[in-house]
């Protein structure tokens, strides 16, 4: 993904102050603009931030179309493909509480430069391999476990630079401008790995190795405000002090989940390439528009959050949001036509987004400092568990009822847990301004 430097923080709204002079004259016509609380003009440590992020995203894209376009060329084997997402989801399933423990214990920036200096080492290693056609199956499922446990360990004190930096007002523009980089690196990563691969697998590991190698440099560059750690011996209570704290605020234990049920039944991207070749008859190209399409709605609502950000009524928006990413579910899963269908996908990744970011901000701003690594660990694990599970959900369910079937019934499941949860959470429905949110021990 070609950046031309992380884009200027979005223009937002100026609050114009008269100004007197000091001899008790009337008013005058003279005007100062003063920027609004959630402006991010002059946000130290945002753009390095979010260009370590993307920079990040981008390289795990392309890292993800080589390993499987590698694999599959020296196996032949789709259950081998299965196997990639599995040999990178079980390590951080394993580590992700001793991960959430570790980052709220040891200095979290140092902990995400161990990690991406790793990477960076791991990708060359996997170029070199490439190169010198030495890199067999085996050695490239090692490899990815190595890279899911790094993942688990990086994300988790990754995820509490943004609050570190960023106040109560700013946090909810920031985290959708976070997300529209994000979202971009998803559109644009996979088309890149594609077009890289054609120059050989061992080109892509290299440029990996290199966007790997940025992302540490712009980590190295931010000045975060030293976090409050107090060290203590690793305990049940301590690695699960995350799920203790989130059993006490049942408003962030209600989004966390929400999102997982919703994920984990409205799969409808699983089911693209059965859509794209045997219900619509596109062929690759079209399974190429349809991936694209619910990164490319969740793109265009990330930069309209992040000029303007939801100011009140957060709760009901998250809600209404998940609802219709079910019903989006649920078009999709009728349609019988190209732009019906990718209108479908684009609102579904529209909608997607308003609740993550919602939730995202959510469960940074209640979470004290001292837990937020070990909450985000279990965020993190939360929504990995509802990627991989919903794609095997999908799976088993349309091979018993058809893949249009699956697809409906995911999207009416989603709207189900959407009212279960209005009434479960009472407290999550009436959450109003995420400026207002304050943490609590």
């Amino acid at each position: 993904m070609q950046f031309p430097g992380i884009p200027s923080a979005a223009p937002c709204p100026y609050t114009p102050a008269v100004m007197a002079d000091s001899s008790n004259a009337p008013l005058t016509d003279t005007t100062e603009f003063i920027p609004s609380p959630d402006s991010l003009r002059g946000l130290k440590g945002l753009r390095p931030l979010l260009f370590a992020r993307a920079m990040s995203a981008l390289s795990s894209q392309v890292l993800a179309v080589a390993v499987g376009w590698q694999i599959y060329a020296l196996t032949h084997s789709v259950a081998a493909l299965g196997l990639v997402g599995l040999t990178q989801f079980l390590p951080m399933l394993a580590l992700v509480f001793a991960s959430g423990h570790v980052a709220d214990q040891f200095n979290r920036q140092r902990i995400v430069q161990i990690c991406q200096s790793i990477e960076v080492l791991a990708a060359l290693l996997m170029s070199l391999a490439s190169f010198t056609n030495h890199l067999a199956p085996a050695a490239i499922y090692v490899l990815v476990a190595l890279y899911g446990a790094l993942r688990s360990f990086e994300q988790p004190a990754q995820q509490t630079f943004l609050p570190a930096i960023a106040s109560a007002a700013q946090f909810p523009r920031a985290a959708a401008l976070s997300s529209s980089l994000f979202q971009a690196a998803c559109i644009i990563g996979p088309s890149l790995g594609g077009l890289l691969y054609g120059l050989g697998a061992g080109f892509c590991y290299l440029i990996c190795g290199i966007g790997f190698g940025s992302a540490l440099c712009a980590t190295s560059m931010l000045r975060l405000p030293r976090a409050q750690t107090s060290r203590s011996p690793m305990s049940l209570e301590s690695v699960f002090g995350g799920i203790a704290f989130l059993r006490r605020r049942r408003d962030l234990l209600g989004a966390i989940s929400l999102d997982l049920f919703a994920v984990l039944l409205g799969g409808a991207t699983a089911m693209l390439p059965v859509y794209a070749s045997d219900i619509l008859h596109l062929g690759p190209v079209g399974l190429g528009i349809l991936r694209s399409a619910p990164g490319a709605g969740a793109l265009c609502i990330s930069i309209y959050l992040a000029r303007h950000p939801l100011k009140g009524r957060c709760g009901p928006i998250m809600f209404l949001s998940v609802a219709v990413f079910g019903v989006a579910t649920i078009v999709f899963g009728v349609a019988h036509t190209l732009w019906l269908s990718v209108t479908a996908l684009a609102i579904l990744g529209a909608a997607d987004v308003v609740s993550v970011v919602v939730r995202g901000a959510l469960t940074q701003l209640a979470t004290p400092d001292a837990m937020r690594g070990r909450v985000s660990a279990v965020n993190m694990l939360f929504i990995g568990s509802s990627n991989q599970l919903g794609e095997f959900e999908s799976g088993m369910l349309a091979s018993l009822t058809g893949p249009e079937a699956a697809v409906v019934l995911g999207g009416v499941g989603t709207l189900v847990v959407t009212g279960v949860w209005i009434a479960l959470f009472p407290r999550l429905w009436h959450l109003d301004r995420l400026e207002d949110v304050k943490p609590e021990e």
